[in-house]
């Protein structure tokens, strides 16, 4: 496997991994912007638009017939938030054309095919076409009224809107409702116009192609791509501490038959100069796996919820805690998970605990190495990481994490927020709490 990463012009860089490992390749192309309010659904909308047509390929069909041409290659719409960034823009996946007798240039034309979505939209009047615009919009806002029938999912996000709520972070990756019904074609446009001329643009590829065919086709099939400034990346800012002495509590109310105990944490002073294997190891013993902490105590031991588990964003500096609990087990259910975090800041880390951890999480990263889509993945989360890391190098870095270290960053995890998702019904332990309604 041989990994370059390469500089097209001022503002667009490209990663390039040549293997002969997989049958297909994968190219993506990313327009990172900040995220923001404002333009959460017009990101989210955007990629969708596009991909309904150019001024070669004016609608879907021709788009499929095109694609099908080329032994099914796909080509799909990609808006996805990473720390406090927003990466907009096209996934493509193709047969490498080395197994293909009589084909030599399947990755020039899917190249070619995805600037055109990118760079030639169908337009109508000047404007992207209205028809395209609504007609995505609507699909967009069934997404967005649809979040809610995934309690989880709803509980995570309805946390991380109040536990943010004066950060951009806390900012939904699909936006709002009302952001999404308020776009028209002349802000939709608009919007696009700025994406093109100012984002940062990361390419990723993976597949048997050398680097030089690679560059040479991108610079091609991206050659009306207007020429960007110099002006730095956007970051994701992150805060080391909680803005209140004590963690906040914040209550929905539902039809349900669940409760949802979500828990923000800031990760603290491992941020200042992140390391990410040992905050990695730290959350696996925590609670991303069935031999951690809280699945073996909270879940098996004591029954105090159906599911829990830790995850945790190294780009924003934030762990979450998610579990479905009995609305009588709120209080004992929180206990337990807040203790249990003491525990590892203790080091009381057994060496089954520590070793197990590892294990999984470097089988984790080989299954993810072992598909192209994964490579793209680790790749695009390293370049928008704070302190870059080698992705091929990440298990032999976990490999070399100690207790000592992972202990160091259970120290600085402050507890911020807690979320209850219940029924009114049910739920009667809410002296401390607020209703989100009211807030």
């Amino acid at each position: 496997m041989i990994v370059k990463r390469i500089g097209l012009q001022p503002g667009v860089s490209l990663t390039c991994v040549t293997t002969d490992k997989f049958k297909s390749s994968c190219f993506t192309v990313n327009l990172i912007c900040k995220l923001t309010r404002e333009t959460a659904s017009l990101n989210a909308l955007l990629p969708r638009v596009l991909r309904r047509g150019s001024k070669k390929l004016p609608d879907i069909a021709h788009i499929s017939a095109t694609l099908d041409d080329l032994y099914g290659t796909r080509i799909e719409p990609i808006a996805r938030k990473k720390g406090e960034l927003y990466a907009l823009g096209f996934y493509a996946d193709f047969p490498d054309d080395r197994y293909i007798p009589g084909c030599e240039n399947l990755l020039e034309k899917a190249f070619d095919i995805t600037g055109e979505l990118l760079l030639s939209p169908a337009m109508q009047d000047g404007f992207l076409r209205e028809d395209y615009i609504e007609s995505e919009k609507s699909n967009l806002i069934d997404n967005i009224r649809a979040a809610i029938n995934d309690k989880r999912g709803y509980s995570i996000t309805r946390l991380l809107e109040q536990m943010c709520a004066d950060e951009t972070y806390g900012v939904s990756r699909l936006g709002t409702e009302q952001d999404a019904l308020s776009i028209t074609k002349e802000s939709l446009t608009a919007h696009y116009n700025d994406i093109i001329n100012n984002s940062q643009i990361e390419l990723f590829y993976c597949g048997c192609a050398g680097s030089e065919r690679v560059e040479a086709a991108l610079q091609k099939s991206l050659q009306n791509l207007p020429l960007r400034t110099t002006a730095p990346p956007p970051v994701t800012d992150i805060v080391f501490e909680p803005n209140t002495k004590q963690p906040r509590r914040f209550t929905d109310s539902l039809d349900v038959t669940q409760g949802q105990l979500v828990i923000g944490f800031r990760i603290g002073h491992s941020m200042s100069k992140p390391n990410y294997p040992a905050i990695m190891m730290f959350n696996a013993i925590y609670g991303d796996d069935i031999s951690s902490k809280l699945f073996v105590n909270v879940r098996e031991k004591l029954s105090l919820c159906y599911f829990v588990s830790s995850m945790i964003d190294k780009h924003k500096g934030i762990m979450l805690v998610s579990s479905g609990v009995e609305f009588s087990d709120f209080d004992k259910a929180l206990d337990e998970i807040l203790l249990q975090l003491e525990n590892v800041k203790n080091g009381d880390i057994t060496e089954n605990e520590f070793s197990t951890a590892k294990q999984s999480i470097i089988s984790e990263i080989k299954s993810v190495l072992d598909r192209p889509g994964g490579l793209e993945e680790l790749y695009f989360d390293s370049v928008t990481a704070s302190v870059k890391y080698d992705p091929l190098k990440l298990c032999e870095a976990v490999e070399n994490v100690t207790p000592e270290q992972v202990q160091n960053v259970a120290s600085g995890v402050k507890t911020d927020s807690i979320y209850l998702l219940t029924n009114d019904q049910e739920f009667t332990t809410d002296e401390a709490s607020e209703d989100i309604n009211d807030l």
